[in-house]
């Protein structure tokens, strides 16, 4: 069973058809005996830091997600706030990646968010990108990004500032990117994580 966290985040919708697509029922739910009992657990989201960890912490679902041992995968807010902080909101995160969360920098003449399509340099050896080349397009929307480190296990690139955009730690994983809205590639990456996690 994968189940999906369920804490007042957006972007839940397109996460189930997307594993819909790949032959997988999902339970969305903030039950954490659902969540401990569950085969992989996706943390998805598209929202605002400091209230998403309200939310977590009201009901005790940050102690239930940094209990749990199996698959675990977070796509954009949800990578973000698997970070030790983020300056959206001044916000303490669930520091499961001891990384900072900074907004890109204003600059004349680019755009912020980063929202579309952009490349992603994929480390060899992590399971997301098992049969993937080394780069590849996904699609993004964020106008905060989680510092490279030595968890990154694909980097990017936005307004000058190299960023991951994906992190790996123990069973917990990290997009910055939709996988869920990456077309063929990032079908691949849900699918690995699903099969090779």
């Amino acid at each position: 069973m994968v189940a999906i966290v369920k804490y007042n985040a957006g972007n839940v919708q397109s996460v189930l058809c997307a594993l819909s697509r790949l032959g997988k029922e999902a339970v969305v739910t903030d039950d954490p005996s659902i969540l401990r009992s569950a085969d992989h657990v996706v943390f998805p989201g598209v929202g605002e830091a400091s209230s998403a960890m309200a939310y977590l912490k009201e009901r005790g679902l940050d102690e239930v997600i940094l209990s749990l041992r199996q698959p675990f995968l977070g796509i954009c807010l949800g990578m973000q706030l698997m970070c030790a902080s983020s300056e959206e909101g001044d916000t303490d995160c669930l520091s499961i990646f001891p990384v900072k969360v900074r907004k890109f920098p204003p600059q004349e003449g680019v755009k912020v968010p980063h929202v579309g399509w952009n490349t992603i340099t994929m480390r060899r050896g992590c399971p997301l990108f098992t049969s993937l080349p080394d780069k590849g397009w996904c699609y993004f929307v964020h106008s905060f990004y989680a510092e490279k480190s030595v968890y990154s296990v694909a980097l990017s690139e936005y307004d000058g500032v190299l960023f991951s955009s994906a992190l790996r730690r123990d069973n917990f994983y990290g997009c910055q990117f939709h996988p869920e809205k990456s077309s063929d590639l990032g079908e691949t990456i849900l699918k690995n994580f699903l099969e090779r996690t």
